[in-house]
């Protein structure tokens, strides 16, 4: 009989785990080359789309975070709450020090001559990110006066409000600069400089409401505010009633307008930007902030940089940049009987707003009509120029810092996951146990938990090693998030492999460390390497949790950028495109991992064999 010529294809090692994985991944897949061209087509739909737009939209043109100048100048509310008034002033100081007494050497600042700030990106004209990502507003571009007045550098870093206090008195900052109502709460966390400001707060409700005062705000009604806030406090405290709580004040407007909440409690500045012409809303009322004035947290036992800020402030006073600055940012009268800056500080000189606000008005008489609830969403999610404003931040800023962190993050806690399925699957106790308590401790708490203990907890100690700068605390935070969940993906996979691998592994002379490396173990994360992937699309999402522990606006993730958009225009299209961006980075992602899952369940890739050596492998 002769001899059959002998197929090379026939002669190589078929024992799983042996075979090179890269074999099974030569060619790009189809679905995701599909995939792929259909996401970027969306996306040049919008930018082209955007190019087009004339830009007309009132939305899209107006930008809340520049400021508006003397020429939008507000008169005092007429229309305050019953009550309303400043209150006793039990905290400012008779005098300040003089500047030339000042020794910054001596104010316990985290890095000398370096003042960082906590701010927020939300709150515009008070706190914002401007279109060339500086943190600016009110409150920070007057921060900037008085550190230069003390010969300081001021470095500002985006955070949440509701954990900036407690990062305040954590040192992760030195200051905190959020307009800070100074309520006797806040005090026991924190102390504070001397008043800044002292606005009003307002209720801002649908056209057409019952609702005409906080009188009328009771039970069964859905009252929005922000965490945390004094107006958060009032609500609760004051009126007794239980408020739908929101982020941040952009997120709580667009829920008033699109009728999910019946009112919505907010500062004046706020409320005033916010409501635009067209909008079917309106400020009915408005009160004091009744627990003191508005100033900057500074941790607490830090006397030397609460005065040396105090010095700054009454020193901006007397030379006309206070009023300048607040002119142009927030040009509206003091409550009755108040003014910034020590008792002793001089009365800024203003214009006189109330009549700049009526000839402004005269001017003016003309309102726009209603925009219907279609127009008012298509306006509020797909405004094309705004999409065109937001492309090239978020991929300039926001794209590289979502990679780096989940990239980081996912190999570090595949990594540690690697150790832990390891540990788990010991045979000695001693390894197990501390792998199942770690696993169900990081697996049972909530991700921001996890990040904010890394951050204000970790974070201290080791600010040698990071420079106070908690980037990578928090790609390190997400590791250790995500290397409880991959260490359970590896331990299932490794356990999946037939015990008899193991025992023929052993058959051949391996001892039971090179055959779970060079056996098991291979065959067992190649088996979970679609649930991997699908891991890190997750932590691809959660790096916008970050954002919890301040960063720079160079360090801003897609998340943020898009945010902090959102806050300039106080319109929700950034956001959409934010969300475009992962769809860019998800979707593609996701038609790999099946491509991975489809070629491991086969073996090899979806092609016809040969008949000569398909009746070979048969023989």
């Amino acid at each position: 009989m002769a001899a059959v010529p002998e197929d090379p294809r026939l002669l190589r090692p078929s024992v799983p785990g042996i075979r090179l994985m890269s074999r099974t991944m030569v060619r790009i897949p189809r679905s995701m080359v599909r995939a792929l061209v259909t996401v970027l087509s969306l996306v040049a739909v919008l930018v082209v789309a955007g190019c087009g737009s004339n830009g007309g939209n009132s939305s899209a043109g107006r930008d809340l975070c520049s400021p508006p100048g003397e020429a939008s100048a507000a008169a005092a509310p007429t229309n305050l709450a019953a009550g309303a008034s400043a209150g006793a002033d039990r905290f400012t100081t008779q005098t300040v020090e003089t500047l030339d007494r000042i020794d910054v050497s001596k104010l316990g600042l985290l890095s000398p001559g370096v003042l960082s700030v906590g701010t927020l990106s939300d709150a515009p004209p008070s706190i914002c990110v401007d279109s060339k990502g500086q943190f600016t507003g009110f409150d920070n571009e007057l921060l900037q006066a008085i550190g230069a007045k003390l010969g300081l550098r001021v470095q500002f870093s985006g955070t949440e409000f509701s954990g900036l206090l407690a990062q305040v008195a954590n040192r992760r900052f030195d200051v905190g600069s959020s307009s800070i109502t100074t309520t006797d709460l806040r005090r026991r966390l924190v102390d504070f400089t001397n008043g800044y400001d002292f606005g009003y707060f307002s209720l801002v409700v649908p056209n057409g409401s019952a609702i005409h005062g906080f009188s009328d705000l009771r039970q069964g009604l859905r009252i929005g505010v922000v965490q945390g806030t004094v107006q958060d406090e009032y609500v609760v405290n004051t009126l007794h009633l239980d408020p739908v709580k929101f982020p941040d004040y952009n997120t709580a407007y667009a829920n008033l307008k699109t009728g999910q909440i019946d009112a919505w409690v907010a500062p004046s500045a706020q409320a005033t930007g916010a409501v635009k012409p067209g909008d079917a809303t309106s400020i009915v009322q408005n009160t004091f902030s009744l627990d003191n004035f508005t100033a900057w947290a500074v941790r607490q036992g830090n006397q030397p940089l609460i005065d040396a800020l105090n010095a700054g402030l009454d020193a901006v006073i007397a030379d006309g940049t206070y009023a300048k600055l607040y002119a142009n940012w927030e040009p509206r009268p003091f409550p009755p009987g108040w003014k910034p800056g020590s008792k002793a500080a001089v009365t800024p000189q203003l214009p006189d707003f109330a009549k700049i606000a009526a000839e402004h008005h005269s001017s003016n008489t003309a309102q726009a009509a209603p925009k219907s609830t279609l127009a008012q969403l298509g306006d509020t999610f797909f405004n094309w120029s705004l999409y065109r404003k937001a492309f090239p931040d978020l991929f300039k800023t926001g794209l590289p810092n979502t990679l780096i962190l989940a990239l980081v993050s996912g190999v570090l806690g595949s990594v540690i996951g690697m150790l832990l399925a390891v540990a788990g699957i010991s045979r000695t106790r001693w390894l197990r146990w501390p792998a199942r308590v770690y696993t169900d401790i990081f697996r049972g708490l909530p991700a921001v938990v996890i990040i904010l203990i890394i951050g204000l907890g970790i974070g201290p100690v080791v600010k040698n090693l990071t420079g106070g700068n908690p980037y990578w605390l928090g790609a390190v935070a997400l590791a250790l998030l995500a290397s409880a969940y991959i260490g359970e993906i590896f331990r299932s996979g490794i356990q999946s492999v037939e015990a008899g691998q193991l025992e023929a592994a052993r058959a051949i002379g391996f001892g039971y460390r090179q055959s779970m490396t060079l056996v098991v173990i291979p065959q067992g994360v190649r088996r979970v390497l679609p649930a991997l992937m699908n891991q890190f699309i997750a932590l691809i999402k959660d790096s916008s949790l970050i954002y919890f522990l301040g960063l720079l606006s160079t360090q801003r993730e897609l998340f943020a950028v898009g945010r902090d958009l959102n806050a300039q225009t106080g319109n929700l299209s950034p956001l959409v495109a934010a969300g475009l961006v992962y769809l860019l980075l998800t979707i593609p992602l996701t038609h790999l991992v099946n491509y991975i899952d489809r070629r491991l369940r086969t073996g090899r890739a979806e092609k016809a064999v040969e008949p000569v050596a398909e009746s070979l492998a048969v023989e």
